[in-house]
């Protein structure tokens, strides 16, 4: 490409052989001329007409900050409560949860007063934690980073805690791991005799760990929040923790509620060891998210350091002085290993990947999404179907092995020639976040159809196959 400031081509040329005091400057004198110019080649009038076109129909479908009426902020709070009550239900949020319903099973002579308190600080620990997560994000995003919603789980430091962290709960709720005998006698009797603390970092825990599964019910809701000003950004986050919250609380402040469960008894220590299963079910999945941002060896090394921390818990419960030793040993032996190979787990593996074209457009194979790249499709003739998607939502994952993989919505893009791309924003990445910003959305899943010369198609999170089939049908 020609530079915009050439002039006419150089006579003699200046040359500065060396400097100070004894400077020496020489003159080259330059033989022969620039280069002469080309003609600009243009281009057909139908692909003129096609670039201009696209370039009108794929504008950013962004939110209207102004258009932020009151009425529309209230529903838009409606929709988080709402979004946060359908949380629950979440196979993400379903682990913390169970340990509030199991404190709740075990306060049958816990007055109503400490109870409605308890249901209080689990709802403060869930509405400011959101909260914050909000206001960072926002914050962050103002100083000009690119994060989405869920964007604590792009981070290998942050899901390799959260992984110690569950371990931790399992092993305690499995009988191996108490307070007592990690922590002296006295910080062991100040946690238990204030509940209210508990309560709340329960509830700290349960957003931590469950709001990326948010996007699904709040991608457009999120999406505008954004756009908002800081205080009406921040109230939609705060309704959606009280939705999270609500269902505990009003177990703590209806007594009706405390009728449905049973009496305290044998079956709780029964129910306590089981439910350290879905803990470490919890785990596994976080391992595998680590997988596809620290690779094998990241994943492998979380591994060997879990069972070095649970071999350290085991010890701690062994009797008498070789107990003891045994204990200390297995404790530098943990040390050691963190040390060895703890970078593997919070190193950034490049992304993989996501296919080889096996046709000159990709039909039928899903190609790695690039800025530009759908447009460039378009430009071509071609619709083009992308699948914004990350490794730690569940939605996503269930979407792509259902709706996606369905034979006869396969077979509609191969008989349509759409050419598929898959945005994986397992990872932190600006373009992705752009591109999710652009078409009103903070979090995964996206999914959207563009079509040339027309406006694109955005889908719910929840994709059908028969809403799917039916759009590609129009092509």
């Amino acid at each position: 490409p020609l530079s915009a400031q050439r002039t006419t081509s150089p006579a003699a040329l200046p040359v500065v052989l060396a400097l100070g005091a004894d400077s020496l400057v020489t003159v080259a004198k330059v033989d022969g001329s620039w280069p002469a110019v080309a003609a600009p080649t243009g281009v057909s009038p139908a692909l003129q007409a096609a670039l201009d076109a696209n370039s009108k129909t794929t504008a950013p479908v962004t939110m209207d900050a102004n258009a932020g009426s009151w009425t529309t902020w209230i529903w838009a709070m409606l929709a988080a409560l709402l979004g946060g009550l359908i949380l629950n239900l979440m196979p993400c949020v379903f682990p913390v949860l169970a340990i509030k319903v199991l404190g709740f099973a075990k306060k049958g002579g816990t007055s109503s007063v400490a109870l409605r308190a308890q249901g209080l600080a689990y709802t403060a620990g869930v509405v400011l934690s959101f909260l914050a997560l909000g206001g960072l994000m926002l914050a962050l995003r103002a100083g000009g980073e690119q994060l989405g919603w869920g964007f604590q789980l792009q981070s290998p430091a942050v899901i390799a805690t959260l992984a110690l962290l569950f371990t931790l709960i399992g092993l305690n709720l499995a009988g191996l791991l108490e307070v007592g005998t990690v922590l002296p006698s006295r910080l062991a009797t100040l946690q238990l005799s204030h509940p209210l603390g508990d309560a709340f970092l329960t509830g700290v825990l349960a957003v931590a760990i469950a709001s990326p599964c948010t996007a699904p019910f709040m991608g457009a809701s999120l999406g505008y929040a954004i756009a908002l000003p800081a205080a009406q950004a921040l109230g939609i986050f705060a309704a959606l923790g009280l939705g999270l919250a609500l269902p505990y609380l009003l177990a703590t402040w209806v007594p009706a509620v405390g009728q449905w469960l049973p009496k305290p008894g044998a079956w709780m220590d029964t129910l306590r060891h089981f439910m350290a299963f879905p803990m470490w079910a919890t785990v596994v999945w976080l391992v595998w998210v680590l997988g596809h941002l620290s690779g094998v060896d990241g994943a492998a090394s979380l591994l060997a350091l879990l069972l070095m921390v649970a071999l350290v818990v085991w010890t701690l419960n062994l009797p008498g002085r070789s107990g003891r030793t045994i204990a200390i040993i297995s404790i530098a032996a943990c040390a050691l290993l963190t040390g060895a190979i703890g970078q593997n787990v919070l190193k950034l593996e490049d992304a993989p990947a996501v296919g080889t074209p096996t046709t000159p457009n990709g039909v039928g194979t899903w190609q790695v999404w690039a800025p530009g790249k759908p447009e460039a499709e378009l430009v071509a003739g071609r619709p083009v179907f992308v699948d914004f998607t990350a490794a730690w939502c569940i939605t996503c994952q269930y979407n792509k092995k259902t709706t996606l993989a369905n034979a006869d919505v396969l077979g509609d893009f191969a008989a349509k020639g759409v050419t598929l791309l898959r945005a994986d924003w397992t990872r932190r990445d600006p373009a992705i976040t752009a591109a999710l910003q652009a078409l009103g959305r903070s979090g995964v899943p996206v999914y959207v159809l563009y079509k040339p010369g027309q406006p694109p198609v955005v889908f719910s999170e929840i994709l059908g196959t028969a809403e799917l089939r039916s759009a590609l049908g129009s092509l």
